[in-house]
């Protein structure tokens, strides 16, 4: 494959030649990964009973100050590896028992992904799931299109004032409404195989935020109002939990309060919209698996 001389995968539009340099999203010429392995964390429907083989990507586009994955997204952290290995990753995690191909915060590196499934798809019987913060480019999915199965975007924001302040990106809610859009209409309608297992479509995650109920409600009422019913299904996700630099920001350096969290989710159960809730519990830095370079490198 070609390496991006003038990188414009992501809507920074950053311009590196990643043949030599890192773009603002910390993306070099070849793939870092953090962490290869079975994960049991997703929503039921991903992870079922054998686990979701989910593949974390260093670095990231967007630059959110509450992070849970900072080490990774944010400070890089991770090894890098070669496109032929990338593909045997996804070999060995179906091998073990996984349900599905799980690319965690991938837009940086989509080109090195295209060309690794391209080489292993006919030896892979699993879906492959594409699971971003939502601030994805047209075309950048668009070459994805007969290589991944679902979408699982975050719809971060509706309110552009809320996205410049916590993610550096006010044009984040345009971008993620028509890079959800498209990926609905590449993926088709949420379906489910006779296990339960999400197999095509798109799975919608809105992490409320503390002080964020507002915008949240819009998030449903944006997807209430875009979606055809039965046609997407929503995860409203309670897990925030202070860390990275959320100490600068003292309106969300706190949990989610239970009237929030449960204002919200009575509004989607009210919008017919169906999907995942969480529990209290999901609050804890516990979610966050270690991001210590298990199943990276091969093992000989």
């Amino acid at each position: 494959m070609e390496i991006p001389r003038h990188c414009t995968l992501c809507p920074r539009a950053c311009g590196a030649d990643r043949r030599h340099a890192r773009g603002f999203c910390g993306g070099g010429a070849q793939v870092r990964l953090a962490r290869a392995a079975l994960h049991f964390g997703e929503e039921p429907c991903i992870s079922g009973t054998h686990g979701s083989g989910t593949v974390f990507f260093s670095g990231c586009s967007l630059r959110c100050c509450f992070c849970q994955n900072f080490p990774i997204s944010a400070q890089n952290q991770g090894t890098d590896i070669s496109i032929e290995r990338l593909g045997d990753i996804f070999l060995e995690l179906q091998a073990q028992g996984a349900h599905n191909i799980n690319l965690v915060n991938p837009t940086h590196y989509v080109p090195w992904i295209v060309h690794a499934l391209r080489r292993v798809r006919p030896q892979l019987r699993i879906p492959v799931i594409y699971n971003t913060g939502g601030y994805d480019r047209l075309d950048t999915l668009a070459s994805l299109t007969g290589l991944v199965d679902v979408y699982l975007p975050d719809l971060k924001y509706i309110d552009a004032v809320r996205a410049a302040r916590y993610s550096r990106a006010a044009d984040y809610p345009a971008v993620a409404k028509q890079a959800i859009a498209a990926m609905v209409a590449q993926a088709g309608p949420f379906t489910l195989d006779k296990q339960g297992m999400l197999v095509r479509g798109v799975l919608i995650r809105h992490l409320i935020l503390p002080g964020g109920r507002r915008d949240a409600m819009e998030a449903v009422r944006w997807i209430r109002d875009t979606f055809a019913p039965g046609t997407v299904q929503m995860s409203l996700m309670r897990q925030y939990t202070p860390m990275y630099k959320s100490a600068d920001y003292p309106e969300i350096h706190r949990t989610l309060t239970t009237f929030e969290y449960e204002s919200v989710l009575h509004m989607a159960v009210q919008s017919g919209i169906t999907g995942y809730r969480q529990g209290r519990s999901s609050a804890t830095s516990e979610q966050t698996p270690a991001f210590d370079g298990t199943g990276v490198l091969r093992k000989d």
